[in-house]
């Protein structure tokens, strides 16, 4: 018995199986795919310390012109 030939037997079962009992197969919604929010890095200790010198030389630099 080849592949098609086992997929045609068990098509035709299945088919006269929905006939015998038309409610054996109970068909439901899928599932709605999840939000996906946009990934935000939190900025680790070094990241502060490094924005924190930034903002102290720009206003430095401010201070000078």
């Amino acid at each position: 018995m080849t592949k098609a030939e086992l997929r045609k037997q068990l098509q035709e079962q299945f088919e006269q199986h929905l006939q015998v009992n038309p409610d054996a197969v109970t068909v439901y919604a899928a599932e709605p795919e999840p939000e996906t929010k946009p990934w935000k890095k939190k900025p680790s200790l070094l990241d502060q310390a490094f924005a924190q010198d930034l903002a102290e030389i720009e206003k430095d630099l401010q201070g000078k012109d």
